[in-house]
């Protein structure tokens, strides 16, 4: 996979990282949920850039 591709990704899952991360912060005001989701979020993300 080329290196444009890996950044692209990494973009494409920055926008849910950011937006996501405060729709999770709103709805449990708290920071663990959204640590959580964020992990998730770049575990996916980083299974799809190792292939």
């Amino acid at each position: 996979m080329s290196i444009s591709r890996k950044l692209g990704i990494l973009i494409f899952f920055m926008v849910p990282a950011i937006i996501g991360g405060g729709i999770v912060y709103h709805a449990f005001h708290d920071y663990s949920p959204v640590v959580i989701y964020e992990l998730i979020l770049y575990l996916f993300a980083g299974s799809l850039i190792s292939k």
